[in-house]
């Protein structure tokens, strides 16, 4: 591929089960966007199982970074990237076929800095939907602070911007992409712009943390929930997020 317009960003550990879906999902979704070139990046942690030939089989460049840290797993495929348009999504996550050619129209308008996408889980039950909302009840001081709701889920944004604002940041363990859109929202202010939340696509991802877990598991253990939101509990962390799987 010569021109490319798009990079998509995907960071993966062990997801022989999804990363085929997830890719055929971004190559669905550059139909929509022309001749713009669409790269698809698969950041592979740690995996021991069949991720990059699956990975490679749908044309995707695989890099490697081993690091127990999702935000420099994320900043290496975007550094590494070749498009002017970033976007980066979980593994175990879809993206809408008209996501690439909607993201296009928000920031070609110049109106957005960027922004995310709101998630559906590919399965619901009432254990979810509560801890959802529990999830969300505790991420609201953080929105009220910075003036409203911050969509994540599938973050895209220019790469220039990425760069201003300085990547994911790295002494995070958890929670770096709410981080992420705090730094590039208040970026985007600056120049008058918005951070924007997509509204004819959306983001469907697995519920597979509630089928290894419970679907109650983050009422349930309060405890460990509030120490993931504070971000640098490195325990916490590896106990729901980098030794599983």
């Amino acid at each position: 591929m010569d021109k490319v317009k798009f990079s998509v960003v995907i960071p993966a550990h062990n997801e022989e089960k999804y990363i085929g879906k997830c890719l055929r999902a971004v190559r669905s979704a550059a139909k929509y966007v022309g001749s713009d070139g669409v790269e698809m990046i698969v950041v592979a942690n740690r995996c021991t199982d069949m991720t990059c030939k699956i990975a490679e089989h749908y044309g995707a460049r695989v890099l490697k970074n081993d690091d127990k840290c999702i935000a420099s797993v994320r900043n290496t495929g975007v550094r590494e990237a070749r498009g002017d348009i970033i976007v980066t999504i979980d593994a175990d996550s879809l993206m809408t076929k008209f996501s690439l050619a909607e993201i296009k129209e928000k920031l070609e308008s110049g109106r957005y800095v960027g922004g995310g996408t709101d998630p559906k889980f590919d399965r619901m039950s009432l254990g979810i939907a509560l801890s959802a909302l529990y999830v969300a009840l505790n991420l609201l001081p953080v929105m009220i602070k910075n003036g409203g709701y911050l969509s994540g889920a599938m973050f895209w944004f220019y790469k220039r911007d990425f760069e201003a604002v300085g990547g994911f940041d790295e002494t995070l363990v958890s929670l770096e992409d709410m981080d992420f859109a705090v730094r590039l929202k208040k970026h985007g202010e600056k120049r008058g712009q918005k951070y924007g939340t997509l509204k004819r696509s959306y983001v469907t991802t697995s519920a597979r943390k509630f089928d290894e877990f419970g679907d109650w598991y983050l009422i349930k253990n309060r405890s460990l929930t509030k120490r993931i939101f504070s971000g640098k509990d490195r325990e916490a962390a590896d106990s729901f997020y980098y030794d599983v799987r």
